[in-house]
């Protein structure tokens, strides 16, 4: 069995850094338009993302007193709209070609 090292491109086998840069940049407004459909459901389903925070009150020696902290970041309910809407347009509309 005979190998052969041809490092030298195939007719017709380029792939142009136009088409590189097309990819990119589809692949680019598909994860925004992801993000924008997730973070307007959140906002709309949840109204907003909310997480819990502990904290540490007193650590002496073995004994240790701890606190739980709520935080919320409200989102408006029109602003959750304008998201979900925003990704729908960005993963259905189809890029546009120059001429």
């Amino acid at each position: 069995m005979r190998v052969q090292n041809n490092c030298q491109p195939q007719h017709g086998s380029y792939v142009g850094g136009s088409a590189i840069a097309k990819d990119l940049s589809m692949s680019l407004k598909n994860v925004i338009g992801g993000l924008l459909v997730v973070v307007g459901l959140v906002s709309l389903l949840l109204g907003g993302f909310r997480w819990t925070q502990q904290k540490t009150v007193l650590d002496v020696g073995p004994v240790r007193a701890t606190t739980e902290e709520h935080k919320a970041v409200p989102i408006p309910p029109v602003i959750g709209a304008l998201a979900l809407v925003g990704g729908i347009v960005l993963l259905v509309v189809p890029t546009r070609r120059r001429v």
